[in-house]
């Protein structure tokens, strides 16, 4: 697909996990508080949530078949409760993301330096916001802590009603935010979720390989593909001098 010129975008919207922090790192410690939480010192309900979500006690790692990886709480929420034996899946989903937010921000754990590249993208003159899988709230306060909150105009959690990726609806919201085309947004993420709501929208397909997907699965389904964030103004220094 012909690059589009940098001159014609208004705004990039950056996914959060694995690709502004890196997942493993922050989710990994993250999620084995929650899991410890709800598990209320019960070992066999810990080893219980953690098959349900292919994650690793031991290692305290994701397996690339998690649905953690990609997904929100209203994804795999319903899996989490049948591992806890519980029946109130919407107290139960309030409650991890809560647990989330607080435990996320502890083990929070940058990728590069968010706040540098978010501030050269501004003085490029792009607008610039975030869309996760993750809940709002907790995308805000990791927003804050990360240094970016002054560039960040438009942010969108699973739950802010947008829906989730990888249907299109944060792009889209994103562009009519901006009272832009789709096709003049940029999308900036880590995984094929990402990817595909870039597509599905119309907007331009960044892939960052700074999460747990490989090259090779990405490239096919993106316009561009960088190391990580950090290449990002150089990239489009590149599509306007070829503009």
């Amino acid at each position: 697909m012909p690059a589009v010129r940098s001159a014609e975008f208004a705004g990039v919207l950056f996914d959060k996990d694995g690709t502004l922090i890196d997942f493993h790192s922050t989710w990994g410690p993250a999620v084995y508080a929650v899991i410890q939480a709800l598990a209320a010192g019960d070992p066999a309900l810990m080893r219980a949530q953690a098959e349900a979500l292919h994650f690793s006690i031991e290692t305290r790692r994701f397996l690339d078949s998690s649905p953690v990886v990609a997904g929100s709480t209203a994804d795999y929420g319903r899996r989490w409760a049948d591992a806890l034996g519980r029946s109130d899946l919407e107290v139960l989903k309030s409650e991890i993301d809560a647990l989330s937010a607080t435990e996320s921000l502890r083990a929070l754990t940058p990728i590069g330096e968010p706040a540098s590249v978010f501030s050269a993208l501004s003085r490029m003159g792009l607008r610039l916001g975030v869309a996760t899988n993750d809940s709002e709230q907790s995308a805000r306060r990791q927003i804050e802590a990360l240094g970016i909150a002054p560039y960040v105009d438009f942010v969108a959690g699973y739950d802010t009603g947008h829906g989730g990726k990888p249907e299109p609806g944060m792009v889209l919201a994103f562009a009519e935010f901006l009272r832009a085309a789709p096709s003049r947004i940029v999308v900036v993420g880590d995984s094929l979720h990402d990817l595909a709501a870039a597509r599905a929208a119309g907007a331009t397909a960044v892939a960052v390989l700074s999460g747990p997907a490989e090259r090779a699965a990405l490239e096919p389904y993106a316009d561009h593909v960088v190391a990580s964030i950090g290449d990002l103004p150089g990239l489009f220094t590149e599509l306007r001098s070829a503009g």
